[in-house]
């Protein structure tokens, strides 16, 4: 989505077009090696929001982070196929370094993650979660981001988000998109037409995979997921407009104090403009938000 050619561009569009051919990067269930990163650089902490950082996060100075990288841009294996990518990553590795820690980003399944919170596996989960009633009966959820559902398809496609009846949809499975589509094809079912054929993957590579291969018809995921998909794999085009944005969400334990400091932390980077600068630097500034908060109302 950027329109320099760097490195991570270059081997995001490798995940996207490797999956084309049946390559997937990753989406099993079994968690791989973490990767250390250190503190993103040039970034000095804040004292007052590192002493903040409960003891337990602490005292090993760093955060091990619950992540599904099968998401690009957002989180992505980077062309050793070891290294965790992405805008998402560079933004929370920022926020890591306003408040003294450095991260351990460890690849899991995505349903995976917030069973892990809860669990004590990992001290945050960040995986463009949408922040939902649902999962905020599990986890507290920081919010730092707004992103909404988008449709992709076959160039040329005249399918239509609003009326997918009879036709073969991909999705990722436990995204927000799975209640989605499901809810479509109830429509269907109920106005007496073919009901829709749900394929879930557990990846969104293998989604978007499934597409290009014309094994579906269309697949819908979030709307920066749908536009990188679309710019690095041949033959793809976005269908339909955005629709139902909601905001993405760190996770945190239920009610840890941990969750208030991320939020600080975000706003901090905000103000100094760093915020910013990493969205703009993936092309995503557009859901940028301005006032990030702890279990916000979704």
């Amino acid at each position: 989505m950027r329109s320099s050619t760097s490195r991570r561009t270059v081997a995001a569009g490798a995940v996207v077009l490797a999956a084309a051919v049946g390559l997937t990067a990753c989406g099993d269930d079994t968690d791989t090696a973490p990767t250390d990163t250190p503190p993103a650089a040039a970034l000095a902490a804040d004292k007052a929001l590192a002493d903040a950082v409960p003891a337990d996060v602490k005292a090993d100075g760093k955060i091990v982070i619950g992540v599904d990288s099968s998401y690009a841009p957002n989180e992505f294996l980077d062309e050793d196929g070891k290294t965790v990518t992405g805008w998402d990553v560079a933004l929370f590795d920022a926020v890591a370094a306003k408040i003294g820690l450095k991260t351990e980003w460890v690849s899991s399944s995505f349903d995976g993650i917030i069973p892990g919170i809860g669990s004590g596996k990992y001290e945050v989960g960040v995986s463009s979660f949408t922040i939902n009633p649902e999962r905020l009966q599990a986890a507290s959820m920081v919010s730092y981001f707004s992103a909404g559902t988008q449709w992709f398809g076959k160039a040329g496609a005249t399918i239509s988000p609003d009326d997918a009846c009879g036709k073969k949809i991909a999705v990722q499975a436990s995204t927000v998109q799975v209640e989605d589509i499901e809810a479509k094809s109830k429509a269907c079912k109920d106005a007496g037409k073919p009901e829709i054929t749900i394929d879930q993957y557990q990846g969104q590579d293998e989604a978007t995979a499934a597409v290009v291969s014309g094994k579906d018809e269309a697949g819908l995921a979030d709307s920066p997921i749908a536009a990188y998909a679309v710019s690095k794999a041949p033959g793809l085009q976005l269908l339909g407009e955005i629709y139902d944005a909601a905001p993405y969400g760190y996770v945190v334990k239920k009610g840890s104090p941990f969750g208030k400091v991320l939020a600080d932390a975000t706003k901090a980077l905000i103000a100094d403009g760093t915020y910013t600068k990493v969205l703009s630097e993936w092309g995503v500034e557009g859901g940028g938000i301005t006032d990030p908060a702890v279990d916000p109302a979704s």
